[in-house]
């Protein structure tokens, strides 16, 4: 596991009417603080990566479709520097994945639809100067294949 790293195993709970599940509450172990919450898709193949943040944590799951979630440690000093791992997410395997500041993530839609995937973040978005810090997804250092 990517030092900092933590995952929380979600409970889908269905009835005759249809499913909940509780992604993050504030009285969860993994709850720091809120700054909002977003939705982001893609289409299936499509892969949305690699970026960081430097000060807000992110807090993903996947609630429709499937994807691979990746991560990546570029943090000098950290025990897991260089070192990546994966999540694949969907409803059988409902996982939120809390991604500390300064590890690249992205992810790949791996389902025949569309993946819907939520995030809560620890700080709203800044328009004005975003804490988003990006690079391509195949052309970067990252030892890391999309294609796979």
């Amino acid at each position: 596991m990517i030092e900092g790293v933590k995952v929380k195993k979600l409970k889908v709970i269905p009835d005759e009417r249809g499913r909940l599940m509780e992604i993050l509450r504030s009285d969860d172990e993994l709850f720091q603080q809120f700054g909002q919450v977003y939705m982001t898709t893609a289409k299936p193949g499509i892969v949305k990566a690699w970026h960081y943040h430097k000060l807000q944590t992110d807090n993903f799951t996947c609630v429709s479709g499937k994807i691979k979630l990746a991560l990546y440690d570029a943090r000098e000093g950290s025990q897991t520097f260089k070192q990546t791992q994966e999540f694949i997410i969907d409803l059988e395997n409902p996982l939120l994945v809390q991604i500390p500041a300064n590890v690249y993530h992205g992810f790949k839609c791996i389902s025949v639809q569309e993946a819907i995937v939520i995030n809560t973040v620890t700080r709203a978005y800044n328009h004005q100067n975003p804490d988003e810090y990006r690079v391509d997804a195949d052309d970067s250092d990252i030892p890391y294949d999309w294609r796979k």
